[in-house]
């Protein structure tokens, strides 16, 4: 079957957004909490206090998101589950951030805003990819 017109280019936003959670990712796994304690003490502390498996469970959101996003360009099936572990993976990881320290307390609800976007834009590629499976576009 042939692919709407948006396709393609929904399919790059996609990546692109993804491409942009493994920057996010690399820049907060590496950066130099020093540095970063001059300018933002909080977000140093948070960094240097996350468990490993938090940071693991970080890189498993944004890789499975982004390779979700590129199966879906190559019209593969195997991204619709990619991107359901990547949604699982964000709640994870928000989870802890939510429950598990004082984030809430110190910026406030306004700190959920960001990461319900980040939510919500996984539960809609996986929602998408679903819906190209089922009209035969995606296999």
């Amino acid at each position: 079957m042939t692919a709407p017109r948006s396709f393609l280019g929904i399919g790059i936003i996609l990546l692109l957004w993804n491409l942009m959670g493994v920057a996010a990712f690399i820049m907060q796994y590496t950066a130099d909490l020093n540095q970063l304690a001059r300018a933002d003490p909080y977000a140093a502390k948070i960094f240097a206090s996350m468990p490993g498996w938090t940071w693991a469970v970080y890189a498993i959101a944004v890789g499975a998101g982004t390779l979700g996003a590129i199966l879906l360009l190559l019209r593969k099936a195997a991204a619709a589950p990619l991107f359901l572990l990547s949604i699982a993976a964000v709640i994870v990881q928000f989870g802890y951030s939510f429950t598990r320290t004082d984030l809430l307390a110190v910026k406030g609800v306004t700190a959920t805003i960001f990461p319900a976007v980040i939510l919500i834009i996984a539960i809609v590629q996986w929602w998408y990819a679903r819906k190209l499976i089922s009209r035969g576009i995606v296999h």
